[in-house]
C-alpha cells in the first residue's frame, strides 16, 4: 500500500476515534439500548418511551448537556417514574460516566433496590460489559458500590450520613424523598448533605428529585417542585381537540358503579373513555405555569394516575379506589397522595364549618341584643410576649 494511502488511513481511523459520541437524549438511548427483562418488567423487551409519552421530557430534561441542573417528577403510582430514573442511570454508566450516587428512604431500601432493579441493570446489554462480575476478586461491584470504566455509582440511604457524605458526585437521583428521615443521624437533612457531595462539580451536575408526595407544608418534593417552572402534561380531546390537563375534578361516575369511570371534556363536555388515553397522551405536551416564577435551574414535572396508560392503571380502578377510600381520612390521605399527585392538607379535629355558619346570629355593631344582662366595658392590654 502506497505510503500517501496508510497516511489517509490512519488519519480517518484517529479521526473516528477521537469523534465524540452523539448527543443522545436519555429517551433516545433508552430507544436504542434498554432492554427490560422478565425478573423487572410486567412488560418485558424493548424499551418504548411512546408507551409512556410523558416521560419523554421527564428524561430529556435529564441529559447532561441540558441546561437544567434539577429535575423534579411529582407523581402519583403507576407511570413508570422509577423506570425513568433506571433510564438516568443506565445512561450514564454507559453514555456520559461520571461518580453518580442514588439515594432510597433507609439503607434496606437501597440494598433492595439495588438487587431487585440495579443488579438487573448492570446484568443486561449494554451495561453487561461494564460492570464486572461480583464473584471476581476486586471486581468493585458490591451490593452498595458499582464501578465502571470512567465513574462509579454510590447506593445508600436518607438515613446514612456516611453514606451521603461518601464522595463528591456529578450526577444525583434522589428516590421517593418525602420518605427520608427529617434529620440523617443527628448530622442534617438528608437532601441537604446529598446535594454538598455535587457543590464541586457546580452548573456541571444534575440532580434528579422523584416521589410522591405527602403532607402539605412538610413535603420535600413540593418544596422543590415549587422553586420549579411547574409544567403540567397537557393532552388534547379526541372529539373536539381542545387541550387540557387531566384532573380529578373532571371525573365522573354512578355510585357504586366505578366501572362507569369517566371523563368530562371541561371546555366543550366531551365524554372521554379510559382507552381514549391511547390517542392523548402520544399528542400531549408540556406546559409550564406562566406564574411560576423559579429559580431558572429547575424544571418541574407534576403529573397524576389519571394519565397511567391503557393496560394498567385504568379510571375504574381509581373510582374504586375512591369510593373505598372515601369514609376514612387516612385511606383518602394515601389515595390523594399516591393517585392524585398531591399533597394531603391535615384537617386536624375542626369542625364542619356550615353547621356554625347555618347558626349564626343577626348581631349589629352599636346595638345589644337581646338576652344580654351585662357589657364588660373594660379594655385589656395585649398579653405581652413571652421572651425565652
Amino acid at each position: 500500500m502506497p505510503l500517501d494511502d496508510v497516511t489517509a488511513w490512519v488519519d480517518s481511523v484517529w479521526r473516528e476515534a477521537m469523534r465524540p459520541p452523539p448527543l443522545l437524549t436519555v429517551s433516545e438511548w433508552a430507544d436504542r439500548y434498554r432492554r427490560l427483562s422478565t425478573k423487572a418488567a410486567a412488560e418485558p423487551g424493548h424499551w418504548r418511551t411512546d408507551r409512556t409519552p410523558y416521560l419523554r421530557g421527564i428524561m430529556d430534561a435529564l441529559s447532561p448537556h441540558m441546561a437544567w441542573e434539577r429535575v423534579v417528577f411529582v407523581k402519583g403510582a403507576q407511570l413508570g417514574g422509577t423506570e425513568a430514573g433506571n433510564n438516568f442511570i443506565a445512561y450514564l454508566m454507559h453514555w456520559s460516566p461520571g461518580p453518580i450516587m442514588a439515594v432510597q428512604p433507609t439503607v434496606e431500601a437501597a440494598k433492595r433496590w439495588s438487587r431487585q432493579r440495579l443488579d438487573d441493570l448492570v446484568e443486561t446489554p449494554p451495561l453487561s460489559g461494564l460492570v464486572r462480575a461480583p464473584r471476581s476478586r476486586d471486581s468493585g461491584n458490591t451490593t452498595l458500590l458499582k464501578e465502571f470504566p470512567g465513574g462509579v455509582l454510590v447506593v445508600t440511604g436518607g438515613n446514612s450520613a456516611v453514606g451521603l457524605r461518601s464522595m463528591p458526585v456529578r450526577y444525583l437521583f434522589l428516590d421517593e424523598v418525602d420518605a427520608y428521615p427529617v434529620d440523617a443521624d443527628g448530622e442534617g437533612d438528608p437532601i441537604d448533605l446529598a446535594m454538598q457531595r455535587t457543590s464541586t462539580f457546580g452548573h456541571r451536575k444534575k440532580v434528579f428529585l422523584c416521589s410522591t408526595p405527602t403532607i402539605q407544608g412538610h413535603s420535600r418534593i413540593e418544596r422543590a417542585f415549587l422553586e420549579s417552572n411547574q409544567q403540567r402534561f397537557w393532552v388534547p380531546c379526541p372529539h373536539c381537540g381542545a387541550y387540557q390537563v387531566l384532573t380529578w375534578d373532571n371525573m365522573r361516575w354512578t355510585e357504586g358503579q366505578p366501572e362507569t369511570a369517566h371523563m368530562v371534556c371541561p371546555v366543550n363536555g366531551c365524554i372521554l373513555e379510559n382507552t381514549d388515553k391511547a390517542r392523548m397522551l402520544p399528542l400531549g405536551e408540556w406546559r409550564a405555569d406562566p406564574a411560576a416564577e423559579g429559580d431558572g435551574k429547575t424544571a418541574g414535572f407534576h403529573i397524576s394516575s389519571l394519565y397511567s396508560p391503557v393496560g394498567w392503571l385504568t379510571w375504574a380502578d381509581l373510582a374504586s379506589d375512591h369510593e373505598k377510600a372515601k369514609a376514612s381520612p387516612a385511606r383518602m390521605q394515601v389515595f390523594v397522595n399516591t393517585k392524585l399527585g398531591e399533597t394531603w392538607r391535615d384537617q386536624g379535629e375542626a369542625p364542619a364549618w356550615e353547621p356554625l355558619f347555618d347558626r349564626k346570629g343577626g348581631y349589629f355593631v352599636g346595638e345589644v341584643p337581646e338576652g344580654v344582662t351585662v357589657l364588660d366595658g373594660r379594655r385589656r392590654r395585649p398579653a405581652r410576649p413571652h421572651r425565652g
